[in-house]
Formats: structure tokens, C-alpha cells, sequence
């Protein structure tokens, strides 16, 4: 793949019921309290190609490479949330969307953010083995606040929104005003915090577009050989050029190289 184109925050801090989580000594400090904690499988992540949190898996520096173009462009920029989407299913997108939450999730000075808002395949608790417990799902629909879903998979400095079932009507959804709430929460309780939003493919329904206009810039994903031409110009006309991070060819043979 190449690029071409919860824990104490910190930062300012908001008042809320989700600090009950944090340490206040520093980004490095990580203890939750309320937000529930999951330790994930590795033999599951390794059989769904999730290999950032591996950092001895030559594949892992890949991602590492990726999160720190696309930090410094953000930064840059003064961006904290991203859209991963890509043209059409099966490019990978939300295999690229994870493994870069977990590398920003390593970086000391970082936490990340993983929001699964693909409302009609929803695959990031899927991907990771999250067991089944309140979700976006609940969140939608006024049963359950924020912080109430969010899970920490066992890795410091990195939160998962995940989304347990498909959504009905998740084009008018993603383009309501609570979720354009929901994504100015996430994105101002904590400075440090990059959130990374799971995208649906942006040809076939209107969902990604709906949505894109609450977020600060995007990333699309392209499965190597996978997309025509003609369909990936079509995707990056949906995506204004000054917000497109950069484009990631996916699923190519070349494997990572020794140091």
C-alpha cells in the first residue's frame, strides 16, 4: 500500500461524563473507568489483516508511514477527524480506516478515534471481535449517550465507536443534525484527539456524501485493480481537492521490504 495524492488527552480538556476515564497527568497516562475495556484476539486480527498493533509485523511500518503523512498534512491543516471511503465495496477501506487508528493510537502525543459509520455494512466490531454491547445503534436512536459506546480494545490512547447492526435510512442518518452533533463532540472534547471515520463507498448511494460536509478531510482507498479509471475520477469529484489527505492504493503484491 502506498499513499500518492480513552486515556488522559493532551490538550484542553471539555467537562463531561467520558473524563471520568482520564488520568489528567498527560497523554501517556492511560486509565479507564467507565469506558469498557475489550482485549482482543490476535489471532482473530491477524486472520482479518489488522497488524498495526504489531509492531514486529514488517506490515505494521507501512501504516506507520501512512499516519505520519497524513498526521502532518492534518496538522498542518488544523484537521482532527478524517474520512476513509472508498469507490466500491471490497477495496479495503475499513481494513486501512483501523490499522491507521491503531498506529495514531501509538503515537504518545495522540489518541485516536474509530467511529464505524458504514450504516449499512457496518464491519469495524466485526473485524476487531468486539463483543456485542451498547453501540452507535443505541446512540442513534436516544437509548444510550456517547461515552456510554465506546470501547477501549486493549490498546492505549485508542477508542472504538463501533455500530453493531445496519442502520434503516442511514443516507438521511448520516446527514441529520444529531449525527452532525455527534461529530462536533467527537471532534472538540479533546485537542490531542484524531477521530477516523469508516465511510460507505461513495458510488452506488449517496450515504459518504452526506455526511463529508461535518468532516474535516478525507482519504479515499483504492483496492489495487479493483476500480476503473473512470470510477475513481468519478470518486475524487465527490471529494474536494483541498480536503483529500491522499489517495491509498490497497491490496498491492509488493510486499514490505527489510530495513
Amino acid at each position: 500500500m502506498e499513499e500518492i495524492g480513552q486515556a488522559a488527552e493532551a490538550g484542553e480538556q471539555r467537562e463531561g461524563p467520558e473524563l471520568a476515564d482520564f488520568a489528567d497527568e498527560g497523554v501517556g497516562d492511560i486509565r479507564y473507568r467507565q469506558t469498557r475495556v475489550v482485549e482482543l484476539q490476535l489471532n482473530h486480527l491477524e486472520r482479518n489483516r489488522i497488524v498495526a498493533h504489531n509492531k514486529v509485523d514488517p506490515a505494521s511500518r507501512v501504516f506507520d508511514l501512512l499516519r505520519t503523512q497524513v498526521l502532518q498534512k492534518m496538522e498542518n491543516e488544523g484537521w482532527r477527524t478524517l474520512a476513509v471511503t472508498s469507490p466500491a465495496p471490497e477495496a479495503g477501506k475499513t481494513v486501512v480506516a483501523v490499522n491507521l487508528a491503531m498506529s495514531i493510537a501509538h503515537q504518545t502525543a495522540k489518541t485516536a478515534m474509530l467511529v464505524d459509520f458504514d450504516l449499512r455494512k457496518p464491519m469495524i466490531a466485526r473485524y476487531l471481535g468486539l463483543p456485542a454491547g451498547t453501540s452507535l445503534n443505541e446512540v442513534l436512536e436516544g437509548g444510550a449517550e456517547l461515552h456510554d459506546a465506546m470501547v477501549n480494545p486493549g490498546i492505549p490512547r485508542l477508542v472504538v465507536l463501533p455500530t453493531a447492526e445496519p442502520v434503516k435510512n442511514p443516507s438521511e442518518t448520516l446527514s441529520s443534525r444529531k449525527v452532525a452533533s455527534l461529530i462536533a463532540e467527537m471532534r472538540e472534547r479533546y485537542d490531542s484527539r484524531i477521530v477516523i471515520f469508516d465511510l460507505p463507498p461513495l458510488l452506488g448511494t449517496d450515504d459518504a456524501l452526506a455526511v463529508l460536509p461535518c468532516i474535516d478531510c478525507m482519504m479515499l482507498v483504492v483496492g489495487d485493480g479493483m476500480s476503473s479509471d473512470s470510477e475513481i475520477l468519478q470518486s475524487l469529484r465527490y471529494l474536494p481537492s483541498e480536503k483529500l489527505v491522499g489517495l491509498v492504493l490497497n491490496k498491492a503484491e509488493e510486499a514490505p521490504k527489510a530495513y
